[in-house]
């Protein structure tokens, strides 16, 4: 009985060790992970805030151009929203899809599941879309970009109950400043402007557009928590997905009520009329809906990566820069305000930055803990 247990003991032991190393390994290689998707990750954050802001500016703008020019059209000015996603099917299609293991497909969610939360999403972007037309069909660009920035404090609102937002000082110091470097925006002189408008559409326009950021701002936290507690996937595949197939359903909303409200019937006479021409009236309608496309995929890619808040921060950075453009595209002034409030927004945008070199430094320095103490353990 002694040799039997002596040699079970060995065997055992035998075991033991050759399982060791394995775990030894998996976990002195988790450290450096992070580490090496940092990179990689900045880069994807360069390249989503650039089509945020480039596609937003351009797609703001030529929306404006479309009305001042002589389109009047809500519907279509929603419809440009939503309907430029067929440019990423090229990208959609080459996507590798899922593997197929058994663990995996379980932990996947139901396509019953999946297809409310994309029609859901996209008739919440079609609603959105139609207040953000009669926004920027009514008022002014610099009074529009001003209530535009109030989705930044929504968005924290609603991530603070659904996405559980721990608001630091210097991300609160971030949307502080974001909001205000906006808010100067209405101190502008545009009385010439809103003189244009009665007094009766530029309030319609103007609840609109509150209507429409606070429904944005709902829109990116209930975005997140599908990443999160949803979808649970990290790949580009599942950010294709939450912009396509939403841009879809917005699309076919959009275009029943384009239908339905006869609007459709006068765009022939709208196309003939437009200032600029024909081609320049088609031109400008298919390169708004491209920038709004551009704009939907960094703005989602930034949520998938780091959150809706960050992603609001990013696109509110962006709106002063709106009416700085305006000053070339629409010959409106460049005062001190303007300026005050692009130094601003500036200043609010690093100081939500500074918040991630900080979690990034503190993630490196528990990393780096955590494998100083392997070694010991295991030395």
């Amino acid at each position: 009985m002694g040799d039997a247990q002596e040699v079970q003991l060995q065997v055992m032991g035998k075991e033991a060790g050759e399982a060791s190393p394995p775990r030894h390994e998996n976990e002195t290689s988790q450290p450096t992970i992070p580490q090496k998707r940092k990179s990689k990750w900045w880069l994807l954050m360069a390249i989503y805030s650039f089509l945020l802001l480039a596609g937003q500016s351009v797609a703001v703008l030529l929306g404006r151009l479309y009305f001042e020019k002589g389109g009047n059209s809500s519907w279509m000015g929603a419809l440009v929203q939503p309907a430029g996603f067929p440019i990423l099917l090229p990208f959609y299609l080459s996507q590798p899809k899922s593997p197929s293991t058994s663990n995996f497909e379980t932990s996947l969610p139901s396509n019953l599941v999946l297809a409310s939360i994309y029609i859901s999403c996209g008739i919440f972007i079609a609603i959105v879309s139609m207040l953000h037309s009669l926004g920027l069909k009514y008022l002014p660009v610099s009074t529009y970009s001003l209530i535009c920035a109030s989705q930044l404090g929504f968005n924290a609102l609603f991530s603070f109950f659904l996405n559980s937002l721990k608001l630091t000082p210097f991300i609160v110091n971030s949307l502080v400043l974001l909001t205000i470097s906006s808010i100067l925006l209405v101190f502008q002189d545009d009385s010439a402007q809103s003189k244009q408008v009665y007094k009766r559409k530029y309030a319609f326009g103007f609840i609109c557009t509150i209507g429409a950021s606070a429904g944005y701002g709902l829109l990116l936290s209930l975005t997140q928590y599908a990443f999160k507690k949803v979808l649970k996937q990290e790949t580009f595949k599942v950010v294709l997905d939450m912009t396509v197939y939403p841009s879809l359903a917005s699309t076919i909303a959009v275009l029943v009520g384009l239908f339905a409200s006869g609007e459709w019937k006068g765009l022939g006479k709208e196309m003939e009329g437009f200032k600029l021409g024909e081609v320049s009236y088609c031109m400008t309608l298919i390169w708004t809906a491209i920038s709004w496309q551009l704009f939907s995929i960094g703005c989602v890619g930034l949520i998938f990566e780091v959150s809706s808040v960050f992603s609001n921060v990013i696109s509110t950075f962006g709106l002063p820069v709106v009416p700085v453009l305006a000053v070339f595209c629409f010959g409106d002034k460049m005062d001190v305000i303007k300026a005050i409030a692009m130094v601003l927004a500036i200043w609010g945008f690093l100081s939500y930055v500074y918040q991630h070199y900080l979690d990034d430094c503190k993630l490196k320095k528990q990393n780096s803990n955590a494998a100083a103490t392997e070694m010991l353990i295991t030395g």
